[in-house]
């Protein structure tokens, strides 16, 4: 398994848009990614509705995961390394 933790930048969080920015991300990775903070269970990274009912306010850090799969390590390191710098950006603004 690899893991890596993030903070949410966000200024509202993973809420409407910008959980819908960061799922469209998980989702094009095609991965099975996990999406956990400190002291809950973690929460599909893939659902839209797990990552906005998880309560990830801005400042939260978060631990982005993923099991093995049949993929090269490097390529899905890469993957949770670029979703790790996305929740680093303010996914409200455009582009």
């Amino acid at each position: 398994m690899y893991t890596r933790k993030a903070t949410i930048a966000t200024s509202v969080g993973l809420h409407a848009r910008p959980a819908a920015v960061f799922v469209r991300a998980v989702n094009q990775t095609g991965l099975p990614i996990l999406l956990a903070k400190e002291g809950l269970d973690p929460v599909d990274g893939r659902s839209l509705l797990e990552v906005m009912t998880a309560d990830f306010g801005c400042g939260t850090e978060v631990e982005i995961s993923v099991a093995a799969t049949g993929a090269g390590d490097d390529s899905v390191r890469a993957a949770v390394d670029r979703l790790a710098e996305l929740l680093g950006t303010d996914l409200t603004e455009p582009g």
